[in-house]
């Protein structure tokens, strides 16, 4: 591939791809959610569409979060955009669920002290075994991980071996699957902890005193707490290799290395909850997980292909409001279920009836804290960044290794002027 092709194949109109991308995950993890409290004699069983959302978000990550990073070669940059693009609503939502716990109660999960704190500070939930007070936050546990374990990569210039890495994780998938039947560190001390070295570690990594060491001990944390304190041990260490999976595709799309280890790689990880042993849930067995994984798979590449054509606006829009719509989704849908009592008894007609009202309140309130919370926010991320830039020109940085994709990568950050958005315009 010529050096120029990267900016045909990453071009600004074909930006929608991601955010539609975004946007049937989110949809299919809000289907999940649905169907038992609203719609139960709807329900199937032949795929789940939370873990099918849910593995489309993470090939996503995946594809454009170490593009991201290696855009400017600025890892100052990119934690402040992090902070800005994912703590703003998350924030608001803990602040609504704890401000209505008279009304609906904390779920049992969380713990009422301060280790619960400490683990949605670092958002590192689900790998210190802390439930978050809204139930979809667990997934952000390994975006959290992912961040700092590339960090690490990026800063010690490992990062371009992503097809390895994806075959490594999803080897070793299998061997957490076989051999740990859950948390080996346990106890409130592993939230403490993690927090303290969070803390200090991203205070040096963005300080940039210290700034390669601290971030190979937050990686090596970040990894350590996957495999010894996580809920799901081998869970975690699969989506780690489902979004090394997303990277080896990213390079395999700029010419850089072969497709063949993400090949390798959905095959352990579609093997792995066979012999672990934790895998009791329904949707971990064979013919369910397999088609899951195959479904997500296939939507990323056909939207994948599809990347040039103009799409359908709603999905690109769902897309755009696709976070708040993940966080906002679950808490919602609990209150409306108070409001209205237990649906699984009552009539088809009511049941979808309040189905209706429910995604309209959803899709609503999602819309507003995305206009009103998260493009705010990330606005000023974004003029953060740029002075953090500014100060910190006479460092010495990584070069940055694709900056003829800044225009386009810059969507991630939001970043991208509004005239070219994601066609939404057009």
């Amino acid at each position: 591939m010529s050096i120029a092709a990267p900016q045909s194949v990453m071009s600004a109109p074909r930006l929608a791809w991601l955010d539609a991308l975004r946007g049937i995950g989110a949809l299919a993890v809000v289907v999940e959610h649905i169907l038992p409290w609203y719609l139960p004699s709807l329900r199937f069983y032949w795929f789940n569409p939370g873990v099918y959302g849910i593995l489309v978000f993470f090939l996503v990550s995946g594809y454009i979060i170490p593009a991201s990073l290696e855009r400017h070669g600025d890892v100052r940059a990119f934690w402040i955009s992090r902070f800005f693009r994912l703590y703003p609503l998350y924030l608001a939502v803990i602040a609504l669920v704890l401000a209505l716990a008279w009304w609906v109660p904390v779920r049992e999960a969380v713990p009422r002290d301060g280790s619960a704190v400490a683990a949605h500070a670092t958002m590192l939930l689900d790998v210190v075994s802390v439930g978050g007070v809204a139930d979809t936050m667990w997934t952000l546990s390994y975006e959290m991980v992912f961040y700092l374990v590339v960090t690490a990569l990026f800063l010690t210039r490992g990062h371009q071996r992503s097809g390895t890495l994806a075959m490594a994780f999803a080897g070793g998938a299998v061997v957490v699957g076989l051999l740990a039947p859950g948390a080996v560190l346990g106890g409130s001390w592993t939230a403490y902890a993690s927090c303290a070295v969070f803390v200090v570690g991203l205070t040096c990594v963005v300080g940039g005193k210290f700034r390669t060491a601290a971030a190979v001990v937050l990686g090596l944390m970040a990894v350590t707490l996957l495999v010894l304190s996580s809920r799901v041990p081998w869970l975690g260490v699969a989506v780690l290799a489902v979004m090394f999976a997303g990277t080896a595709i990213y390079r395999w799309e700029r010419g850089d290395a072969g497709l063949w280890p993400v090949a390798v790689t959905a095959a352990l990880v579609g093997i792995t909850p066979v012999w672990a042993v934790m895998s009791g849930w329904w949707w971990v067995q064979t013919g369910v997980w397999l088609t899951t994984i195959a479904l997500a798979g296939a939507t990323f590449a056909g939207t994948m292909a599809l990347r040039g054509r103009r799409l359908p606006k709603v999905a690109v829009w769902l897309g755009l409001i696709s976070y708040s719509l993940y966080l906002v989704h679950h808490p919602v849908l609990k209150y409306v279920v108070e409001v209205t009592g237990d649906l699984r008894a009552r009539e088809l007609p009511y049941q979808l009836a309040v189905t209706a009202v429910a995604l309209v309140a959803v899709v609503a309130l999602s819309a507003l804290a995305y206009r009103y919370v998260e493009k705010p926010m990330q606005a000023l991320g974004r003029r953060v960044s740029r002075q953090s830039r500014l100060q910190s020109a006479g460092e010495a940085r990584v070069v940055p290794e694709h900056p003829g994709d800044d225009r386009v990568l810059g969507h991630e950050e939001g970043q991208v002027p509004d005239r070219v958005r994601d066609n939404v315009g057009d």
